[in-house]
């Protein structure tokens, strides 16, 4: 058996031989990379700069696009590189780090999702004591609690993968994949210990935060169906943009998932469209939750309106 540390690195196989047309793919790939960094930057920008906007709400937004600022830099940076590159490795200690970083960034995203559709819930449920219910030092505790203990968790998930004894160093992905590099262990017994700590960040993680938005969703349908026209539309106004970036990544992260544990039914799929795939929610999260939140939200485009040297936003 050979073990983990012999390797120097990781092949990612899931680069595919385009020819002229990676110089395409490269271009595509950096323009969409500088939108997801203008448009985040520019939203934390003009939330930290508008007093007006220090409210939990939009703490929350400003902590979801720094988040989805450091998993985009987690994938762009080594995809952009290694998409004109005839060498298609990566180190292994980077492979690691892009691991904790994509696999972090996934749980944060998520997590901070179900926090603020229990902020939603507040607001609408209990306009009255809103605020005293949710204050920004309470959005501050609750995101470190959350940065916190997905860190921690991905550190000892890290370290059980890094002691694993590997028969062979080839990913079937354009990024590094906690999963795959576990498939390359050489025997079932060396995988027992990770797959039940895996299982139990996956309770944490993942059935936590979903209980959370499905309770906080059922609470604010309930209110919604007994309160007059005005407060229904306010609530639907309110909770849309939350909803499409919520449907968004979900579907981007189980399409992720079922490709990487059941890739038999994808693999008729061009190979092209296996990849975009792989990086759907890595891509277009990052580069949604500015246009829906940024679009869709009054204040913030009031803010850009009063903050930025050129009206990029149209009066409506």
């Amino acid at each position: 058996m050979i073990n983990s540390t012999q390797f120097l690195s990781f092949i990612l196989a899931g680069y595919n031989d385009t020819g002229p047309l990676k110089f395409l793919f490269f271009i595509l790939i950096t323009v969409l990379y500088i939108s997801i960094l203008f448009a985040n930057t520019l939203l934390i920008v003009v939330i930290c700069m508008e007093r007006r906007l220090h409210k939990p709400m939009y703490l929350f937004l400003c902590i979801l696009f720094v988040n989805d600022l450091y998993g985009s830099t987690a994938l762009f940076p080594a995809l952009m590189i290694n998409l004109v590159s005839d060498d298609h490795s990566i180190s292994t200690m980077y492979c690691y780090l892009q691991i904790f970083c994509i696999y972090s960034y996934g749980a944060i995203e998520f997590s901070n999702l179900a926090v603020m559709s229990y902020d939603r819930y507040l607001a609408i449920c209990y306009p009255l004591q809103y605020n005293v219910l949710m204050t920004p030092k309470m959005v501050c505790i609750s995101s470190c609690v959350i940065w916190l203990l997905i860190c921690i968790h991905n550190i000892i998930l890290l370290s059980l993968t890094i002691h694993l004894k590997l028969c062979g160093n080839v990913i079937e992905k354009v990024y590094c994949d906690n999963f795959l590099v576990v498939k390359l262990a050489c025997s079932a017994p060396d995988i027992t210990v990770k797959n039940i700590y895996g299982l139990c960040g996956l309770v944490l993680f993942l059935a936590v935060p979903l209980f959370t938005i499905i309770f906080s969703y059922i609470k604010i349908l309930t209110i919604c169906l007994k309160s007059s026209t005005e407060t229904r539309q306010k609530a639907v106004s309110t909770c849309t943009p939350h909803l499409a970036s919520l449907l968004n990544f979900s579907f981007g992260c189980l399409i992720n998932l079922l490709q990487s544990r059941f890739d038999k039914p994808l693999q008729t799929f061009p190979p092209v469209l296996q990849t975009i795939i792989s990086v759907y929610f890595l891509m277009c999260q990052p580069l949604l939750n500015p246009v829906v939140y940024g679009v869709r939200m009054s204040k913030i485009r009031q803010a850009c309106r009063n903050i930025l040297p050129v009206r990029l936003y149209t009066k409506t």
